[in-house]
């Protein structure tokens, strides 16, 4: 069951997380989780919750921007396809009735983005407080600009979404759902079928719908996947242990044009979505990270802020 603590909540809002030293990774789950390394991290502060539709929403009012995925790849750039399937949209997750195959779980849906996330249906207000999603990674590095604030490195991601509780599997504890109940928003029963209709219903909730880890961050966990600036690599690399905020800029995305999928550069994403589930992807846990195209926009991904 949810936990709502909307009135907890103020959209913007940051919490401050003290310098410290962490043991970053896991040994026991994916490979691309390990080696475990010893990292220092500097004193930073995180949005308590991920970015909302209303949030994004005042971004666009305020500037006028356009994402990724309301803009058509530049047929420039894929000289082989039919101009006529060149066309602005995102990838959304639909629930197969009987195939398991990966094919079958994700569409590519000409219109969808931000506004209109099942590339049907125009948001309203019921919407304002879920986690922003169909944001590639320029889309987040333009809003942090914006806000003053910047994406934060893997580590420092990490070291946040641990709230202090060192080298437990979740954000809060060890056992998945304590009491048996649903700590985060992952994907009811067995994926990736479309389970019953009612609360437990797969798809974002609203930020602050489930108790915050350690620091007072909701939403580490679960709900959509977000954004770091670090690029990806396939392992942890010792050489973390020197520093763990990120002073690299982050990969550009120049006039609007998709390199082709070899030359894209790939960002770390973290904390799983609500399309985890301990039958499929058990991503939703701190140490876990998936690389993600910086050109890639999905109905399960979203950002928070740094500073």
């Amino acid at each position: 069951m949810a936990h709502c603590a909307c009135g907890e909540l103020m959209m913007g809002e940051m919490r401050s997380i003290p310098a410290g030293r962490f043991a970053m990774g896991s040994d026991r789950h994916y490979p691309e989780e390990s080696p475990v390394v010893t990292v220092d991290v500097p004193a930073f502060r995180i949005d308590a919750h991920p970015v909302t539709n209303a949030e994004f929403a005042a971004f666009v009012d305020a500037t006028g921007y356009r994402t990724v995925a309301e803009m058509p790849p530049d047929p420039a750039l894929y000289p082989d396809a039919d101009p006529a399937l060149l066309l602005a949209g995102s990838v959304v997750f639909t629930p197969p009735e009987e195939s398991r195959t990966a094919g079958g779980w994700w569409r590519y849906v000409p219109g969808a983005c931000w506004r209109m996330p099942d590339g049907v249906t125009t948001l309203d207000g019921s919407l304002d407080a879920h986690p922003v999603v169909h944001v590639a990674a320029a889309d987040a590095d333009a809003y942090a600009a914006w806000a003053g604030k910047r994406l934060p490195s893997e580590a420092e991601w990490e070291y946040a979404a641990r709230g202090g509780l060192e080298g437990a599997e979740f954000a809060w504890g060890d056992t998945f759902m304590p009491g048996q109940r649903r700590w985060a928003n992952t994907w009811p029963g067995a994926f990736p079928h479309r389970g019953d209709p009612g609360p437990d219903r797969h798809g974002t909730t609203q930020v602050g719908a489930f108790p915050p880890n350690g620091h007072g961050l909701w939403d580490m966990i679960g709900n959509v996947w977000e954004w770091t600036r670090d690029l990806w690599t396939s392992r942890h690399a010792p050489s973390l242990a020197c520093c763990a905020s990120s002073s690299r800029e982050p990969p550009s995305r120049v006039g609007g044009a998709r390199k082709p999928s070899s030359d894209i550069p790939r960002r770390v994403i973290k904390g799983g979505s609500h399309l985890c589930a301990p039958n499929y992807c058990q991503r939703y846990r701190p140490a876990a990270r998936q690389p993600q195209s910086i050109d890639s926009a999905t109905s399960h991904i979203g950002f928070r802020c740094a500073a």
